[in-house]
């Protein structure tokens, strides 16, 4: 079979649902909104991981790597270093990361901005796969970028995988 035909492997979307919240999100649910965002940006056959969490292991998590004494909303965790890149590797084996979300915070947060659990936790998902692709929010210019990229992933998903309303808000 020539290249162009043979079938391209889906994304492998490893997901952990910490008890607690097992009731409120549904794992298939989360890989189905991680494979749209890496499908938007035309990722190829990794491996993702998608941990929700509670409040406590966020601000561990938070402390540990990034400094700051409180729970946060989302982590990613990307497994490539600097100048390095994950799609050489043969696709057994090119995982591009974790994604750590606290579900609390995502649901003190959409209470905030009135709008539904799901909406949020789509909209903190697919933050945090384009963390995990390179986007980042530290100049204005770039924040601008990966703002717009997440609408129009977030735009573009079917009615099965979510109702997700447009977002706005800080990030």
């Amino acid at each position: 079979m020539a290249p162009s035909q043979r079938a391209v492997a889906a994304p492998r979307i490893d997901v952990r649902i910490a008890p607690a919240f097992r009731a409120s999100v549904r794992a298939a649910w989360l890989r189905a909104v991680a494979r749209r965002a890496l499908a938007a940006e035309d990722v190829g056959p990794v491996q993702v991981g998608i941990v929700v969490t509670d409040d406590e292991t966020m601000r561990e998590l938070n402390r540990r790597f990034l400094g700051l004494d409180e729970p946060t909303d989302v982590l990613s965790f990307g497994l490539a270093g600097a100048g390095e890149t994950l799609f050489a590797l043969p696709p057994e084996e090119a995982s591009l990361g974790e994604i750590v979300i606290g579900y609390p915070t995502a649901v003190r947060q959409a209470a905030e901005a009135g709008r539904k659990v799901e909406a949020e936790l789509a909209h903190l998902l697919v933050h945090g796969v384009l963390h995990l692709l390179g986007h980042d929010h530290q100049r204005a210019q770039d924040e601008a970028a990966m703002r717009r990229q997440e609408e129009e992933i977030l735009a573009g998903m079917e009615t099965s995988i979510s109702p997700v309303e447009r977002l706005h808000g800080s990030l």
